[in-house]
């Protein structure tokens, strides 16, 4: 159960979670008023996001093992 709280309360899940549904919403409307440059733009924002938060994740990791 700790294990589902966690991921419940993640930045990078929920980022990745956002880039899906917004996809998925294009998909299944075409006519959603967001063209295909906006959405990989948005995708592309949040992988790096993404990106950085496991980065600043990771840094903090190593930060507390050589303490």
């Amino acid at each position: 159960m700790q294990k589902m709280i966690d991921l419940l309360s993640s930045r990078k899940f929920w980022a990745a979670l956002v880039g899906l549904a917004v996809i998925i919403l294009k998909a299944y409307r075409p006519d959603f008023p967001v063209s295909e440059e906006e959405i990989t733009n948005l995708v592309a924002v949040l992988a790096a996001y993404i990106l950085g938060t496991a980065i600043s994740n990771a840094a903090d990791g190593l930060k507390s093992i050589s303490r």
